[in-house]
């Protein structure tokens, strides 16, 4: 079992701006996030969580959640799109993702008091950058064709569409990674965060 240690997980943020110019932090979930996580998927719409879990859950189940809250486990990572409201750090969107090759796995999430601010494109495009930061070639995610928001952004953002090859209520959007890793200006610390991944955690 490999994951990141918190310091890193502090120091490997990014800061990015909503087309409103407020500010969005993205960083990895710690294990002292579950329980604002647990929160904020329970504050979901029950459609919303439907279309990010695929099937009815009120909330994650512990094994779960402990999953999401320990960066690299299973060479996977999660991570929370934040902003500061009166004073607080809020969650206000959620994706987590796994790299495998050269393909690279993800979903996601957005609040439903905060969607039609721009997060999920912004949120998405980080999510571009951390796959070519991997070397990924190529990128999908699997979604309800009923989630007419989750089609709507990958197809906004350049996404394919085919059938999912295993379920057929679902639509599996893709898209080619093409540019260079050596191009990515957020690149540095996602490779750094790929070794230190790879380290025994202390």
């Amino acid at each position: 079992m490999t994951m990141l240690r918190l310091d890193d997980l502090r120091q490997h943020s990014d800061i990015l701006r909503l087309r409103n110019g407020k500010a969005l932090a993205v960083r990895f979930v710690e294990p002292g996030d579950a329980e604002a996580l647990q929160a904020y998927f329970r504050s979901l719409t029950t459609r919303s969580r439907y279309n990010r879990f695929l099937g009815a859950i009120s909330e994650l189940p512990k094994n779960l959640l402990a999953h999401f809250t320990h960066a690299g486990e299973d060479d996977r990572f999660s991570v929370i799109a934040t902003m500061t409201i009166d004073g607080f750090e809020t969650i206000v969107g959620e994706a987590r993702y796994a790299y495998d090759g050269d393909r690279f796995e993800f979903g996601l999430s957005v609040d439903d008091r905060w969607q039609g601010q721009g997060i999920g494109q912004v949120l998405l495009g980080n999510l571009q950058c951390r796959a070519a930061a991997f070397g990924a070639r190529r990128m999908f995610g699997d979604t309800l064709r009923s989630n007419a928001a989750m089609i709507g952004l990958a197809r906004k953002s350049g996404f394919a569409f085919a059938h999912n090859p295993d379920d057929w209520k679902l639509v599996r959007f893709e898209k080619q990674i093409e540019i260079a890793r050596q191009e990515i200006p957020c690149a540095s610390w996602r490779l750094a965060a790929t070794q230190i991944a790879l380290q025994p955690a202390v």
